[in-house]
C-alpha cells in the first residue's frame, strides 16, 4: 500500500471552510499507492488519532448536537484539514488524510474491539463531513455522491412545492422549508420504506437530506466493516515490517497530547523537595499520589515506581537538583547518602539527560501506565501502575472513602473501572476533587485537554484550578473545600489486592 523509502513534502495546514473540501473522497474507495517517509506515516496517523479521540471524548461527555459538531469541527481544521489556500496544500491535506485513514485501518484491524472502535469513530467522522457537504450543496455533495457511486438528483424549489403535501411526513414547516429532497431508487431505500418515512412515486423514493445522509453514512459502514474483517487476515504480514511493525501494534496506544517533557519544566514554577508534599496532596492524579505516599511510607521505590513518578515530577517542573534531595531526603531514611549516591542517583541523572546517552526523557502517558508492569503488592517500593486498572473494585472503593470521594461522584467512578474506562475514571476523579471546574475552563482558564489521558495534564490542570480559587500558592488545606482538604489528612498507604 505504500512505499516508506522516500520523504513526502513535509506537513502543512488549511481551512477546512475552503470549498475544496470535496478534493478528498473521503468514502477512501482504494488504498494510496504513494510514498511517504516514515516521519510522515506516523504522523499522518497520529493526526487522525486525535480527531477520532476527540470524537470519542466528546460521545462520552455527552456533548448536544451543535457543541459536538463544533468540537469536531475545530479539531478537524487544526489536525485533519480537507482544504486550503493553494493547491499544493490542498493536495498534502487530502495525502494526510487518505493515508492516515488507511493506515488505522491496518492498525486496528487485529482484534474485533479494535475494529469495533475504529468503525464506530471513522463512521461519526464520514457522518459529520457528509453532513457539512449538505449543508453547503451544490456541486460538492453532487461530486461526492458521483465518486461514491450513489448519485441522485435533487428537487427544484418549484417540484419540492407542488410535493409537499406527500414530502411532508409529519415535519413542521420549518424543518421541511430546511430540507432538500434527492430521487433516490426505490432498491436503495429499502429500510426507509419499511418504516414508511419516506414518499415513493414512479419507482423512486423522496429522501429528505437527513435520511439521504443516513442512507450514504450505512453504505460506508458496511464497506468499511468489510474490508477491516479483510484486512485482518493480512496483518500478521504486514506487521512483521521492520519499519512500520512496531508502529502498527501499539497505535492504539499512543498517547496523542502534549508531551511533557524539557518543554513542561515550570509547569509549578516552586515545584521543590520542600513544596513537593502539598502539591501531592493537592494536585497530583491517584496514579502518582500513590507512588508519593507509598514513598513516604517505604522510604524506596522499586525500579518502575522511580521512573513513573520521577518523570512525572521532572515534567512537572522539578528541577534535577531538587528531584535528588527529594529522593535522597526520603531513600537515606533507610540507606546512607553513599549508598543512595551509588545505587539511584545515576538513575535521577539519567531521566533528565544528563547520563549515559544524554537523552531527556518525556513523562509517561496514562495509557502507557495502563498498559505497563502491574504492581506488586508484596514487594516493597512497588508503587507504580494505575489506580483505577490494577486494584481491585474494594481497594478503590475504600480509597475513594478516605479521599471524601462518594455519591455519584465515587458511583461514576467505579462503574467507569468496572467497564475498564479507565482514563474517564481518572477524569472523573478530577471532577469530583475539583468543584465547579466546568466553569473555569476557556482561553485564559483550566485547560482540561488531556486530563484522565495524561498525569501531568491532570497535574498542570489542577495547579491552575487552585491559582484560579486562590489555593494555587496556599500550602495545606486553607480556601479548599470540603472534599480537597480531607485529602490533606496524610493516607495510610495500603497494600493493594490486585
Amino acid at each position: 500500500m505504500f512505499n516508506t523509502s522516500r520523504p513526502s513534502s513535509s506537513s502543512g495546514g488549511g481551512s477546512s471552510s475552503s470549498s475544496s473540501l470535496m478534493t478528498s473522497n473521503f468514502h477512501y474507495p482504494t488504498p494510496p499507492t504513494y510514498e511517504l517517509s516514515l516521519h510522515d506515516f506516523e504522523s499522518f496517523s497520529l493526526s487522525r488519532l486525535v480527531v477520532l479521540r476527540k470524537i470519542e471524548e466528546s460521545k462520552v461527555k455527552g456533548l448536544d448536537r451543535q457543541d459536538f459538531n463544533s468540537a469536531l469541527r475545530k479539531a478537524c481544521e487544526k489536525h485533519l484539514p480537507m482544504g486550503g489556500s493553494d493547491a499544493e496544500v490542498r493536495e498534502l491535506n487530502v495525502k494526510r488524510d487518505t493515508a492516515s485513514h488507511f493506515i488505522l485501518r491496518l492498525a486496528y484491524c487485529r482484534t474485533e474491539d479494535l475494529r469495533r472502535w475504529l468503525l464506530t469513530h471513522e463512521t461519526l467522522l464520514f457522518k459529520f463531513r457528509l453532513e457539512e457537504l449538505e449543508k453547503r450543496g451544490g456541486s460538492d455533495l453532487k461530486a461526492f455522491l458521483k465518486g461514491a457511486a450513489m448519485e441522485f438528483d435533487r428537487l427544484s424549489g418549484a417540484d419540492k412545492e407542488d410535493m409537499k403535501d406527500k414530502l411532508r411526513f409529519g415535519m413542521s414547516p420549518r424543518d421541511f422549508e430546511a430540507q432538500h429532497f434527492y430521487k433516490v431508487p426505490f432498491a436503495q431505500a429499502t429500510d426507509l420504506l419499511a418504516r414508511r418515512q419516506v414518499y415513493v412515486g414512479s419507482g423512486f423514493a423522496y429522501v429528505p437530506s437527513s435520511k439521504l445522509v443516513t442512507i450514504v453514512t450505512a453504505r460506508f459502514r458496511m464497506n468499511l466493516s468489510k474490508s477491516l474483517s479483510l484486512a485482518a487476515a493480512s496483518f500478521a504480514v504486514v506487521s512483521q515490517d521492520t519499519r512500520v511493525g512496531p508502529l502498527l501494534k501499539n497505535m492504539n496506544r499512543q498517547y496523542t497530547g502534549r508531551s511533557f517533557g524539557d518543554d513542561a519544566a515550570g509547569a509549578a514554577g516552586d515545584l521543590t523537595a520542600a513544596t513537593v508534599d502539598d502539591y501531592a496532596k493537592r494536585s497530583m492524579p491517584l496514579c502518582m499520589r500513590a507512588a508519593h505516599d507509598g514513598l513516604k511510607k517505604d522510604h524506596k521505590l522499586k525500579h518502575d515506581a522511580r521512573r513513573q513518578y520521577g518523570l512525572f515530577l521532572k515534567g512537572a517542573g522539578m528541577s534535577m537538583e531538587e528531584s535528588l534531595l527529594f529522593f535522597q531526603n526520603e531513600f537515606t531514611k533507610v540507606m546512607s547518602a553513599d549508598d543512595f549516591n551509588k545505587n539511584y542517583s545515576y538513575n535521577i541523572r539519567h531521566m533528565y539527560g544528563k547520563e549515559g546517552k544524554r537523552q531527556s526523557y518525556s513523562a509517561f502517558s496514562s495509557t502507557t501506565i495502563i498498559m505497563g508492569p502491574r504492581p506488586n503488592p508484596s514487594e516493597v517500593g512497588s508503587h507504580h501502575g494505575c489506580p483505577f486498572a490494577h486494584t481491585s473494585d474494594s481497594s478503590l472503593s475504600a480509597l475513594l472513602s478516605k479521599m471524601g470521594i462518594g455519591g455519584s461522584d465515587k458511583a461514576d467512578i467505579m462503574n467507569h473501572k468496572k467497564s475498564k474506562n479507565f482514563q474517564l475514571a481518572c477524569a472523573k476523579h478530577f471532577e469530583a476533587q475539583h468543584p465547579n471546574v466546568a466553569k473555569m475552563t476557556g482561553p485564559e482558564g483550566v485547560e482540561m485537554d488531556g486530563v484522565g489521558n495524561h498525569p501531568n495534564a491532570w497535574f498542570a490542570a489542577s495547579v491552575k484550578y487552585w491559582e484560579k480559587v486562590g489555593g494555587g500558592k496556599k500550602k495545606g488545606a486553607e480556601g479548599k473545600p470540603a472534599a480537597a482538604a480531607k485529602m490533606d489528612v496524610e493516607m495510610k498507604q495500603e497494600r493493594v489486592v490486585v
